[in-house]
């Protein structure tokens, strides 16, 4: 029987998603229907407002595919109405202390585990689901992961590991090598050591972990070898791009021949 992304997720099984940028609902159901196990859809740098996330979480959902919400910011203020909308997990990008991650998990969780405030619709199923089954059960399917992309978050991160309630750890290679003097290096010899760091501390915390990049076969494998099983690449955008160049060379070769 084919694992679910929870189980996955929990047995460190390799987890395959990709990224949506452009927020077309239309793109984002075509893209749930292509096999990924999960999709990001990100709203730090992108124009995804909260409508237009809405109908991209409906989107995701009509194809077939989980879908985790990157927020702009580490702020329970931000990532409360994205999980009353049903997200099926957030990602909190640049944590960088213990204190940070905590308040990732605080904002997700009620009290008195949490901060997070009561108000879901659609993550209520508008109804179908009981409050009480919601508040003690359904929304810890909501998983929640955070971003280790500063080399502070690198030296803090046997204590970020520590902290209760973070299902699992995506690294950005982009800002991490920013942070460190060498930004869109992310193979620079300077940065492998860092990586190797984050895995061995990871995996001794038995913590699931993963990169979010561009496709490049070889730096995807080399995360695999670390023991990364959450590999994020590719984006909407990108794939529309790649698509309409291939059929332009295409014409050019008929064009050619004739």
């Amino acid at each position: 029987m084919k694992k679910n992304l929870a189980e996955k997720l929990r047995d460190k099984e390799l987890i395959y998603g990709s990224h949506i940028f452009g927020g077309m609902p239309m793109l984002t159901e075509a893209m749930a229907q292509c096999g990924f196990d999960v999709l990001w859809i990100d709203m730090e740098h992108t124009s995804i407002d909260h409508e237009n996330l809405v109908n991209n979480l409906i989107a995701a959902r009509a194809g077939g595919t989980p879908a985790w919400v990157r927020i702009p910011w580490n702020d329970p203020v931000r990532a409360k109405p994205v999980l009353d909308m049903g997200a099926d997990g957030i990602i909190f990008p640049y944590i960088r202390t213990a204190e940070e991650a905590a308040l990732a998990a605080a904002a997700c969780s009620y009290p008195p585990e949490g901060i997070r405030g009561y108000g879901p619709l659609r993550a209520l199923d508008y109804g179908a689901i009981s409050q009480m089954e919601y508040v003690t059960e359904t929304f810890r399917h909501c998983r929640r992961i955070v971003q280790i992309e500063h080399i502070d978050a690198v030296k803090n991160l046997r204590e970020i590991a520590a902290v209760e309630g973070i299902d699992g750890f995506i690294v950005g290679p982009n800002d991490l090598s920013a942070s460190v003097g060498l930004i869109g290096q992310v193979r620079h010899p300077d940065m492998l050591p860092l990586y190797e760091q984050i895995a061995a501390v990871l995996k001794e915390f038995g913590k699931p972990f993963g990169v979010s990049t561009g496709f490049n076969e070889d730096f995807l494998q080399y995360w695999v070898d670390l023991g990364a099983t959450i590999l994020f690449a590719g984006n909407d955008v990108g794939y529309v791009r790649e698509g309409a160049i291939a059929v332009r060379e295409g014409y050019e070769r008929l064009t050619k021949n004739a």
